[in-house]
C-alpha cells in the first residue's frame, strides 16, 4: 500500500511510521484526494476518524489542518496534513465523509477555520455571543467576556473582563535548562 501511496500525485512527503501512513497535501485537491483515498481498493481508507487543527501564530500559512482516516479493511491509518492561511477557506469533505461535520464545526467554532460548501457551519462548542477564537494562540487566557448569575437581576449576565494580557510568546526550552549542573551541587555547597 505505502508505494502505491507514494504514486498519488496529490501527496507529498509520503512517509510509512509503522503503524500509519503520513503525508501532505495541497489544500485544493482535498475533494479529489479523498474520494481516491476512500473508494479505490488499493486504500480503503472508508472511515474518518478526526479532523483537528494546530495554530502556528508565526508562519505565513498560520494553521496546520490535520485528517485522519482508517482503512477497517487494510487495517491501516493514514494522517493527511496540509497547511493553511488565516483568511483561506478549504472545502468541506462532508459530501465524502458525513462524520466530517462536527469535526469541521469544531475547528471552525475553535480556530476560525472555514469550510467552503459545509451546510451548517456554526458554532458548537462555544455559546452563540462568543467572541474569537478559544484554540488561537493568541486569544486571551480570561477570554474576552465574564459569564455569571446576578441574584439583583435574577438572570445570567455578560461582562467585558477588565485584566490586561500580553501576548503569549512560547519558547518550548526546557524549564531546567537555567538550573545548575544538578540539585545535588545545591546542596553539597551548603
Amino acid at each position: 500500500m505505502f508505494e502505491d501511496l507514494k504514486k498519488i500525485t496529490d501527496l507529498s512527503s509520503v512517509k510509512d511510521n509503522h503503524n500509519f501512513y503520513e503525508a501532505s497535501f495541497n489544500k485544493e485537491n482535498i475533494l479529489k484526494l479523498c474520494q481516491e483515498l476512500k473508494n479505490s481498493e488499493l486504500f480503503s481508507f472508508d472511515q474518518l476518524i478526526d479532523i483537528t487543527a494546530i495554530d502556528y501564530p508565526p508562519r505565513e500559512k498560520r494553521f496546520e489542518l490535520i485528517y485522519i482516516f482508517l482503512s477497517m479493511k487494510k487495517n491501516k491509518r493514514i494522517i493527511l496534513r496540509t497547511s493553511i492561511n488565516e483568511n483561506e477557506n478549504i472545502d468541506s469533505i462532508i459530501s465524502i465523509f458525513k462524520a466530517s461535520d462536527w469535526y469541521e464545526r469544531e475547528c471552525y467554532d475553535l480556530f476560525g477555520i472555514n469550510f467552503t460548501n459545509h451546510p451548517d457551519l456554526r458554532r458548537i462548542m462555544t455559546d452563540y455571543n462568543f467572541e474569537g477564537h478559544p484554540l488561537r494562540k493568541d486569544f486571551p487566557l480570561t477570554g474576552h467576556t465574564e459569564v455569571r448569575y446576578d441574584d439583583v437581576e435574577k438572570k445570567v449576565v455578560y461582562e467585558p473582563v477588565k485584566l490586561t494580557q500580553e501576548y503569549r510568546d512560547f519558547d518550548y526550552t526546557s524549564p531546567w535548562e537555567g538550573m545548575p549542573k544538578g540539585i545535588d551541587d545545591h546542596n553539597e555547597q551548603e
